[in-house]
């Protein structure tokens, strides 16, 4: 790292705010997904808007990259470091600036973690919607930069659906705002650009979240399946029926049975599948709605139908859904989740396919879903101290994406881009296409300063699926022997 650059972060930064040593920095090398590393130059730690435009400006100074991070929960690699870059954590941004109950708005920084904001809009009857299974740990900013959904964005929708304004700095150091306090505004949508960027085209300080009412009501069917195909159809059963739940997941045997270990939240460890189905309202709406999605859950052949006869009940059943990516580090040492999206039609057909692929690969996949919407988290169970055994682990979440692609899905739902789909971008993508995400980059970010090496493949050609992957640290493509 350039003594001068470290001169100038001095010159404004406090020594608690600038971490140079390494073992305080390998905290700092990965994120919440096994198998991406870099290793930073320095850590900065700023506690103040102020200090990201001065940083900001030192960076752009000296060409040195900055990898913005939020809390570190991410799935995709998104906020690993380029080798010597500047890490800027936004941990000490947390404060919660101002809530407006009139507007049904809050104005908070991207240190804040999710939970916190309902936690405070709860004072006011409020709360905010997009509830991620990571949000008593994820921050919002890191909730915007991935365009974060969770289990009831099936009614209330991602992030992008209820954010109203996000204040940044661009690469040059300047403060920008996108979108206004109001339903439309003049000009070009840059927040819905903004929301889902990841990183790459500017540093979020200040997001202003839309809230909502806290619904009067609110029950939860626990229904079991003794056939994976039929919970998939009764999925796209109650939505065909105009119903549109509050929250509407499915959980495969394999997860069930991990989380009843974990949390002990009432599953039906008999059941080949459970789907969680939720309304929430007025009382006689939510009454009315259960009993319509019991008898369609039915029809498709639900073998029980239990619905929360109080609010811990419903609490549990949620805390099972939300604790299944702990449940399943439980069952081995690592575990890959990945984040495709496909019509709900397909779900029953790729479970299929996954589980010809654990037989193919000889690796473990439990599987839960925001069925809802299509998005699916398959977790593919492996040990990567055994060599060989991430690559491969690779290559199966690879090929459940490329199906994603295949059955008129998408790649990512809500986990993002980051370094684990580059490949996958290529399919999902034409070269013009990915020029014109690259052209965005560059009206942005034109030194390539903000998160490089993330989300567009820069390489002059794209893998060839089958015989190269992307190197680890998106440098250089490597051979990786076929399965």
């Amino acid at each position: 790292m350039d003594k001068n650059l470290l001169k100038e972060l001095q010159s404004f930064l406090k020594i608690d705010q600038i971490i140079t040593d390494k073992s305080s920095i390998q905290v700092y090398q990965r994120d919440g997904l096994s198998g991406y590393s870099g290793i930073p130059g320095m850590v900065l730690l700023p506690e103040s808007e102020n200090d990201i435009v001065k940083i900001v400006k030192i960076c752009c100074k000296y060409n040195t990259p900055v990898v913005t991070r939020g809390a570190g929960t991410g799935l995709s690699g998104g906020a690993v470091p380029t080798d010597g870059s500047i890490v800027l954590s936004t941990s000490r941004l947390n404060k919660i600036l101002k809530v407006n109950p009139e507007q049904r708005t809050a104005v908070v920084q991207p240190g804040v973690r999710n939970i916190v904001i309902s936690e405070k809009a709860k004072e006011f009857n409020l709360f905010y919607a997009p509830d991620p299974s990571s949000q008593i740990a994820c921050s919002i900013g890191g909730n915007v930069a991935e365009n974060s959904g969770g289990v009831h964005c099936l009614k209330y929708g991602l992030t992008l659906h209820n954010v109203v304004n996000v204040r940044a700095v661009d690469c040059e150091g300047s403060v920008i705002d996108l979108g206004l306090d109001s339903f439309d505004f003049p000009g070009l949508d840059l927040l819905s650009l903004i929301v889902g960027s990841e990183g790459m085209l500017a540093v979020i300080t200040e997001i202003t979240v839309r809230l909502l009412p806290r619904p009067c009501s609110a029950k939860v069917i626990m229904a079991s399946f003794n056939a994976v195909e039929d919970a998939a159809n009764a999925v796209a059963g109650i939505i065909s029926e105009g119903i549109v739940p509050a929250g509407l997941e499915m959980m495969d045997g394999g997860m069930v049975q991990a989380v009843e270990d974990f949390v002990h939240a009432g599953y039906d460890t008999e059941a080949a599948a459970i789907l969680l189905c939720e309304s929430d309202g007025m009382a006689a709406e939510v009454d009315e709605e259960i009993d319509l999605m019991v008898g369609t859950l039915k029809k498709f052949g639900a073998s029980k139908c239990l619905v929360s006869a109080n609010d811990h009940q419903r609490d549990l059943f949620w805390s099972g859904r939300k604790n299944a990516f702990p449940a399943s580090g439980r069952l081995s040492p690592d575990y890959y989740c990945i984040d495709g999206t496909i019509p709900r039609k397909k779900v029953g057909a790729m479970l299929r396919e996954i589980e010809r692929m654990e037989e193919f690969y000889n690796l473990r996949c439990i599987n839960v879903f925001h069925a809802g919407d299509g998005n699916l988290h398959p977790l593919i169970l492996f040990d990567s101290s055994k060599p060989g055994e991430f690559e491969k682990t690779e290559k199966f979440g690879e090929e459940i994406l490329d199906l994603c692609v295949k059955f008129g899905g998408t790649i990512t739902g809500e986990h993002g881009v980051g370094l684990e789909k580059l490949g996958s971008m290529c399919v999902q993508f034409t070269e013009e296409e990915r020029n014109t995400f690259s052209a965005v980059k560059l009206a942005f970010d034109k030194n390539n300063l903000f998160n490089p090496g993330k989300v567009i493949p820069i390489l002059s050609r794209c893998v060839e699926k089958g015989r190269k992957h992307v190197h680890k640290d998106n440098r250089e493509f490597k051979e990786i022997p076929s399965f």
